[in-house]
């Protein structure tokens, strides 16, 4: 239970430190830490994730660091994309998810890898064909593997909309919020009629841990140098990526 713990003060770490990236590992230290089997870690970390993202949000929200249009331009594709990718993750054999999962994690190494801190800047015009079709994307890749997905949605809201990299990360983690729901809810119907119980025990220990997490991850980031730390991270995700290959896919 320990570790259990620490795992998700990990991931709200994360999440309080680049404002993404925590998500991805939920998947592993339910697998691993937990010992749950691949489906049901891959759908309770869709619940998990939007509990942890709901409680980071208040202070963006508080903040007004929240674009509500964007919101509903990329959250409504992004909730039926989820909810879609949820069902065909229902279909397929979970290795196959794995093998997504864990080159998703390569990939989201090297966008921290590349990423570089922006200063604030201003919302331009936004072109609502390409938010909206990049939030259907992302909710089916994310509704697959089981994770928030805000590494992909902050550089979206970023480059396709024009927002500060404040703005986007408040307005990401609602987003993943709405988008973690719908797919857990697919999730939990296809496997609650094949008699698959869920741990709410664990789910709710890791919500807790992980707020915990981002709090403390919120206020050690004021202080240490991010572009190192975020790295650091990309490193460690990539070796997560190729760790998760070798154990349950090969």
């Amino acid at each position: 239970m320990l570790l259990v713990i620490l795992g998700a003060v990990i991931i709200g770490l994360s999440l309080g430190l680049f404002g993404s990236g925590g998500s991805i590992l939920t998947v592993p230290v339910l697998m691993y830490l937990v010992g749950m089997p691949a489906g049901e870690s891959i759908a309770s970390s869709l619940l998990i994730v939007a509990g942890i993202s709901l409680f980071g949000s208040i202070s963006y929200i508080r903040r007004k660091n929240v674009s509500w249009r964007h919101f509903w331009v990329f959250g409504i594709p992004g909730m039926i994309g989820t909810y879609g990718g949820a069902w065909i993750g229902t279909l397929v054999d979970s290795r196959w998810q794995l093998l997504v999962f864990s080159l998703l994690m390569i990939v989201a190494a090297l966008l921290m890898w590349r990423s570089k801190p922006k200063p604030p800047g201003h919302v331009t015009e936004m072109n609502y064909a390409k938010v909206t079709l990049e939030g259907l994307v992302v909710g089916v890749i994310t509704g697959f593997v089981g994770v928030g997905g805000g590494f992909l949605i902050v550089p979206a809201l970023v480059l396709l909309a024009g927002l500060s990299m404040p703005v986007a990360i408040g307005t990401s983690l609602l987003i993943i919020v709405i988008k973690s729901i719908a797919g857990f809810f697919k999730y939990y119907a296809v496997m609650s009629a094949n008699d698959v119980e869920f741990n709410w025990f664990i789910i709710s220990i890791m919500i807790a841990g992980g707020i915990l997490g981002s709090i403390l991850g919120s206020k050690i980031g004021r202080s240490l140098p991010k572009e190192k730390l975020q790295k650091g991270f990309a490193v460690f995700l990539v070796l997560m990526g190729i760790f998760v290959i070798t154990k349950s896919v090969i």
